[in-house]
């Protein structure tokens, strides 16, 4: 049949982004510390730096599965049987939610969010936030999110272009691998799960930010499949790519401020502060002004 002789392509294509996922995972807990700069030569800003930064992400991505080690296979393992398993039976749990019409509504409501409209609007209105408050951890939250959405959509569409999967709703080709399709793995997922990671890194002292962010995420990977546009496969090497790329460039670029508040100031402002200096016992009165720039 035809599905057998292409049973032998499936296991690898999936191996082959778990182990994206998992390796990148395993990538950033290894990365070298940057070398400390000198005082008078500060690093450049994140803005800056953003497009190089992507390339370099990319570089790593796709590099990562030669950085493997031996400590990489209790995930390795569990997500590659886990995907295995899921592709065999996607057929089979594809066509049963395709029976139920209840969820769909629902559904597409909800992926909304996860489109590259919804990310993006996310990873801006935190980097404008940031810029606008002076708080560098909303700013640093907004970059670092833009660039990991962007790795995620270049990682996405270039699996979905090797593995050309027929989605749920495709006819008989349905669920088949190399067939022309856009189905593995969901965009989505990738996408909205770096998104999250993103969040719930920069925000790993508030629990409930990170409950939040990674349940947000889960429902709308959940969304995919209820909406009859993804396979469960699809959603769970989706969310693995995600969460790895995520985690990634968060620990890749990642800046420290100084002190633990939430509302680190950057010290630069647009207008001098201006407050009165008097002391009534010399009789001096004037006008003390501070601008720092």
């Amino acid at each position: 049949m035809r599905r057998n002789r292409r049973s032998q392509y499936l296991f690898g294509m999936t191996l082959l982004a778990v182990v994206l996922s998992t390796a990148i995972d395993a990538h950033a807990q290894t990365l070298p510390s940057p070398s400390p700069e000198p005082a008078a030569s500060p690093l450049p800003s994140l803005e800056s730096e953003f497009f190089k930064n992507v390339l370099r992400d990319q570089k790593a991505i796709w590099t990562s599965p030669f950085h493997l080690e031996r400590d990489d296979a209790k995930w390795m393992i569990p997500l590659s049987l886990g995907s295995m398993a899921l592709i065999t039976t996607d057929r089979i749990t594809g066509d049963e939610i395709a029976e139920s019409e209840a969820l769909v509504k629902a559904s597409r409501i909800v992926s909304y969010g996860g489109s590259t409209y919804g990310v993006g609007a996310v990873a801006a209105s935190f980097y404008l936030v940031g810029r606008t408050k002076h708080n560098a951890r909303a700013r640093e939250t907004g970059l670092l999110s833009a660039e990991a959405i962007l790795d995620g959509a270049i990682v996405a569409h270039g699996l979905k272009a090797i593995t050309q999967r027929v989605r749920p709703l495709d006819g008989n080709d349905r669920s088949e691998f190399f067939d022309g399709g856009s189905s593995f793995p969901s965009g989505h997922s990738v996408e909205t799960w770096s998104l999250a990671t993103i969040i719930a890194e920069e925000y790993s002292d508030h629990r409930a930010v990170q409950v939040a962010a990674y349940g947000a995420a889960t429902a709308v990977s959940l969304s995919r499949f209820t909406g009859h546009k993804h396979y469960l496969s699809d959603v769970l090497v989706g969310s693995a790519i995600g969460f790895g790329i995520g985690h990634y460039v968060y620990h890749a670029h990642h800046r420290p401020v100084s002190g633990s508040d939430d509302q680190t100031q950057i010290t630069e402002t647009r207008w001098p502060s201006i407050a009165p200096l008097y002391s009534r016992s010399a009789h001096q009165y004037g006008v003390a002004v501070r601008w720092s720039f």
